[in-house]
């Protein structure tokens, strides 16, 4: 029995003990339980396919985010949110848009596989979906630019290949995938003040609408990273002034303007963590680069979803309340 065997074999007996265990407990699981099945899928899955798994979890988690911005797709059924349609999963002749017969939709072009040795390959089964796109990427090569080209060929959009880039290289760095604490942006003991600005009217630069919170608080006051992330963005804008953007790992951006400065550690590409000074409270913007004191000081703080397509701002006041009480309970 050669090694490659041997793997699927071990890959279908971890499996059949994670579907057993979740058809027995009908009770609503834990975030930690669900984190623990997911990353013993991603691991097993990288073990029989040698596609790296912080690579199949960061996908997962992109395609996470995608479904609460969009109601285009199929909400899954289990723990893996990789989505495939039913005539790219099927073969584009299958008559039956629901197969899950492994050889027929082979004969017929499909790209579902069977993942967990069953001989069906049903897009709503987690191993399943999760050997597809691995096997997917696979035939590309294991390495990092290799994925991102197969990333590129899936997706077909630039964006997406870097925020599920950034993605891995969180994961990669804290080898886990149970990072979902947040922090408040401004340290809880400095003084500070804020209520719900977001659709406010903004004349400066044209007529356009507040997409965002301001926290009013001195000059220096540290401004912080209120989740895990990578900086995408860092640098002037002529309203924002000095500003910085975080992609989190439900794809949110996390804009955070009108800084008086940068911490030195600071760079596009830097990871992030939630309470991670990133720099500070200041009054920059509206003007050349260097403009400041055109307002009082304060950290205009804006939050953007991904959709696959494009971004649009929503409310974070909500958020930022929800951070702020269960900072103080901590404390």
């Amino acid at each position: 029995m050669n090694s490659k065997v041997i793997l699927r074999f071990l890959l279908i007996v971890c499996l059949f003990f994670v579907i057993t265990n979740s058809v027995g407990a009908q009770e609503e699981r834990t975030q930690d339980e669900i984190d623990l099945e997911r990353m013993q899928l991603y691991k097993d899955m990288d073990t029989v396919t040698q596609v790296p798994w912080h690579w199949l979890a960061a996908i997962d988690a992109y395609e996470r985010g995608l479904n609460v911005a969009r109601n285009d797709r199929d909400k899954p059924t289990g723990v893996i949110s990789i989505y495939f349609s039913p005539r790219d999963w099927v073969g584009p002749l299958n008559p039956d848009l629901e197969d899950t017969d492994a050889d027929r939709i082979s004969v017929f072009g499909g790209i579902g596989l069977d993942g967990d040795g069953d001989g069906q390959a049903d897009r709503h089964n987690d191993a399943d979906v999760l050997y597809t796109m691995a096997r997917k990427l696979s035939t590309y090569g294991f390495d990092d630019e290799n994925i991102r080209i197969a990333l590129w060929d899936h997706y077909q959009r630039d964006q997406t290949v870097r925020i599920i880039h950034g993605h891995a290289n969180v994961f990669e760095k804290f080898q886990t995938i149970a990072l979902h604490d947040n922090a408040f942006p401004v340290p809880l003991h400095y003084n500070y003040s804020y209520r719900s600005t977001w659709g406010a009217k903004r004349g400066w630069g044209g007529r356009r609408i507040h997409e965002g919170t301001d926290i009013f608080a001195g000059y220096s006051t540290p401004v912080r990273s209120t989740t895990y992330g990578t900086v995408e963005l860092k640098g002037w804008n002529e309203y924002g002034g000095w500003r910085i953007g975080i992609r989190d790992l439900d794809n949110i951006y996390h804009y955070y303007a009108h800084l008086h400065g940068f911490a030195e550690d600071i760079e596009e590409g830097s990871i992030v963590t939630p309470g991670s000074v990133i720099g500070s409270v200041g009054s920059s913007g509206y003007g050349k680069p260097g403009t400041q004191g055109k307002f009082p000081p304060h950290l205009h703080y804006g939050i953007y979803r991904d959709n696959g397509y494009t971004e649009w701002s929503f409310d974070p006041y909500p958020k930022l309340r929800s951070w702020e009480q269960k900072e103080r309970q901590k404390s």
